[in-house]
């Protein structure tokens, strides 16, 4: 895996049914390969009804269709850009998935999530095989799941049985470390929203500091194990104390400020793109409808459409 680098942008993420289809997404989708990305995470997801549900149902009037899937994988390709299937599983009362699980004694709990996580993954496995995706993940933010070593192993050997790609499982930051299963995997992912920003509107210098001290963190997890790590998430929205908080996609009355993302962006790239360990980024994230042009200075999402932070990826995915 040492060859490899991701130079790449989620797509997708929160879509409905039916939206890869669109004239606009595909639109979206040229967009996207306009920045010099090589590389998309097909990110979706489907709902268990509780954190505390065994079972992983599919919603025939939600869920994305392997049709949906299809579509997307095939217009990615056409286009040149390689493809990282990400399925994911949230929950419907609205608790984040990292939530998911069982107190450690409910083996029975346990046994039976796992089987039915262990059957959504495998199916999205198969498609991936079947449409020649480059990459798989097997799962996102599981936090309280991670611990059940086991039974991890045994969704990786399973996947194994019908993908034959690389597979990554991406982690949350700051949690990387409870996670003793990383030998079992290709790669090692982490959504790396760190808060390296200090005050809001802080400087690149500033964040490059901060950014310092968790590339040592990352660093001795790839030492550990010896897998190459990617950032399956990063980024952080045009507003303002966003490199505070990277991962907020809630405060929705923060001002609007591109130069923080901006200075998140060429901070991450600076600090980590010539590591040896390190494989890339998927950066959080491409919409399938995007705004205007003339509305990019009045979007506040993670979106860099139009943005000065789409010129620093830019600058880094073509020059460098």
């Amino acid at each position: 895996m040492k060859d490899l680098f991701v130079k790449g942008m989620t797509y997708g993420w929160n879509s409905s049914r039916g939206a890869y289809r669109t004239p606009r997404a595909v639109e979206s989708l040229e967009k996207l390969k306009e920045t010099g990305s090589e590389w998309i995470a097909l990110s979706f997801y489907t709902y268990q009804n509780t954190i505390f549900s065994t079972d992983i149902p599919f919603d025939y009037g939600f869920t994305m269709t392997d049709s949906d899937i299809m579509f997307a994988v095939k217009k990615a390709k056409e286009l040149g850009l390689k493809v990282c299937l990400k399925p994911v599983v949230n929950s419907r009362d609205g608790l984040w998935r990292a939530r998911i699980g069982f107190p450690e004694e409910a083996y029975d709990y346990w046994a039976q999530w796992f089987e039915s996580y262990a059957n959504f993954v495998v199916h999205y496995a198969e498609l991936a095989e079947d449409l020649g995706c480059e990459m798989f993940c097997i799962g996102c933010e599981m936090v309280g799941t991670e611990s059940q070593t086991e039974h991890w192993i045994k969704v990786v050997e399973r996947v194994r049985n019908v993908y034959s790609g690389p597979i990554i499982y991406n982690a949350n930051h700051g949690k990387e470390d409870g996670i003793e299963w990383f030998d079992q995997v290709d790669i090692i992912g982490t959504s790396a929203y760190y808060p390296v920003g200090e005050k809001p509107g802080d400087s690149e210098e500033t964040m490059l500091k901060n950014w310092e001290k968790v590339k040592g963190r990352i660093e001795n997890l790839h030492r550990k194990f010896n897998k190459p790590i990617v950032f399956m998430e990063i980024g952080c929205r045009s507003a303002e104390s966003c490199a505070m908080m990277p991962w907020d996609f809630e405060h929705r009355d923060l001002p609007f400020n591109e130069e923080e993302q901006a200075n998140f962006y060429s901070s991450v790239m600076k600090t980590f793109w010539d590591e040896p360990w390190f494989s890339g980024f998927f950066w959080w994230d491409w919409s399938t409808e995007l705004y205007s042009l003339e509305e990019a200075k009045n979007n506040r999402g993670f979106d860099i459409y139009g943005k000065k932070a789409e010129e620093v990826l830019k600058d880094w995915y073509f020059n460098k």
